[in-house]
């Protein structure tokens, strides 16, 4: 007897986590229309940005902890506009963007926060290279959208660009990349 109801007690609860529902993670993709990558670069002679509208983003979002688990990013290197098409075509050309088309960055760790900081370790793939970065990021939820934003330097000379020149003057080897991605939830 003390067998069968140890046996009716395990299936009784078999039974009933059958009925809880697991971590809710789901695929969140960035809504093209509203997300942006801008670059910010420098030349003794003048500053300048370059902006994509064209980011490719999804993240692993968990609806019970409203957590950001994991994050890819592609960005084609041709979708950049700095507002000066001789400008653009040199940079795709410095940046041999027919043989590394994209920019992307993997999300090895992602450590949230509660203030909304975003902290995500991962490698980041420029020019053919990669090289593990750590960057900060503010993640924020509001009107059923959660918008991630942060910006992070990027040294051209480690991942093998020839920095070009103007004047005889060569442009910063460090540019900036500044990033908001926004979901709907």
């Amino acid at each position: 007897m003390k067998r069968i109801l140890i046996f009716s007690g395990l299936l009784a609860l078999l039974c009933l986590s059958a009925f809880v529902a697991p971590k809710a993670k789901r695929k969140l993709v960035a809504d093209k229309s509203l997300s942006t990558v801008t670059y910010a670069a420098r030349h003794p002679l003048h500053n300048w940005e370059g902006v994509s509208r064209d980011v490719s983003c999804a993240v692993m979002y968990n609806d019970d902890s409203k957590q950001i688990e994991s994050v890819a990013v592609s960005i084609k290197v041709a979708s950049f506009d700095s507002k000066n098409s001789n400008r653009d075509s040199h940079a795709l050309e410095v940046l041999e963007g027919l043989k590394y088309p994209n920019v992307t960055f993997v999300s090895s760790e992602l450590k949230p926060s509660e203030d909304g900081t975003l902290t995500a370790r991962g490698n980041l793939t420029f020019h053919g290279v990669t090289r593990p970065i750590t960057l900060q990021a503010i993640s924020k939820e509001e009107n059923g959208r959660l918008t991630i934003e942060g910006d992070f330097p990027v040294t051209l000379s480690s991942h093998n660009i020839e920095r070009p020149s103007l004047m005889g003057l060569k442009v910063e080897d460090q540019m900036t990349l500044r990033f908001s991605a926004v979901f709907k939830l």
